[in-house]
């Protein structure tokens, strides 16, 4: 189990710009790697949520927090690459359609979730909100965790905004080990968003 230091570090770009470029540099891990299950396993959980894309599809998706994974495998894809602060996205309100978090909003989460601390309910909750602005009604914000849902729903919801439901995403190699969970947030069709999503 790591330290709580090392939880705390997580939730820096500094981190991460580190340990990129340390990759990059041949320094660390060169290969991508996955933090949770890797596509195969999750493929029916995305299958389920996300549009077929035939050609001329003009779905936007926001990968939130891509880290090496999906750059280096879907450079030939129709995407743009850009690097921000999830908890100031620099995208116009209502513009993305699929909203897809493996593991970023994890990287912020440290301490006791029974009482977060109040960096994490900080930075979580200027990143949920953040998600909840980008998102087009009937948008989703697909999250993928290994985190207990009755500790995450409370850092999650936002009553009057969207529709927070939770599966448990099967093994489908029966290999067992941590039990992971895909949340779906389904922003509301109608309704005008208030209170500090719009700032």
């Amino acid at each position: 189990m790591a330290r709580e230091e090392e939880l705390i570090e997580l939730s820096f770009p500094q981190y991460w710009d580190e340990r990129y470029r340390a990759e990059q540099n041949g320094q660390g891990e060169s290969e991508s790697y996955e933090w949770f299950r890797d596509f195969v396993k999750l493929k029916p959980f995305f299958d389920k949520y996300l549009p077929a894309g035939p050609k001329g599809c003009t779905c936007h998706i926001l990968h939130l927090g891509c880290g090496n994974t999906m750059q280096s495998k879907y450079t030939l894809l129709n995407t743009q690459w850009v690097v921000m602060d999830v908890r100031a996205l620099s995208l116009p309100t209502a513009s993305v359609d699929i909203a897809i978090d493996k593991g970023t909003l994890d990287a912020f989460i440290h301490g006791s979730l029974w009482d977060p601390p109040d960096d994490v309910r900080a930075n979580v909750g200027k990143y949920v909100d953040e998600v909840a602005r980008v998102l087009r009604p009937g948008g989703a914000w697909l999250y993928i965790t290994y985190r207990q849902p009755h500790f995450m729903r409370p850092l999650i919801e936002r009553p009057g905004h969207w529709t927070v439901d939770v599966e448990i995403l099967k093994d489908p190699d029966g290999a067992g080990g941590f039990e992971y969970f895909g949340f779906v947030m389904r922003k509301h069709s109608e309704g005008v968003l208030t209170s500090n999503l719009d700032g």
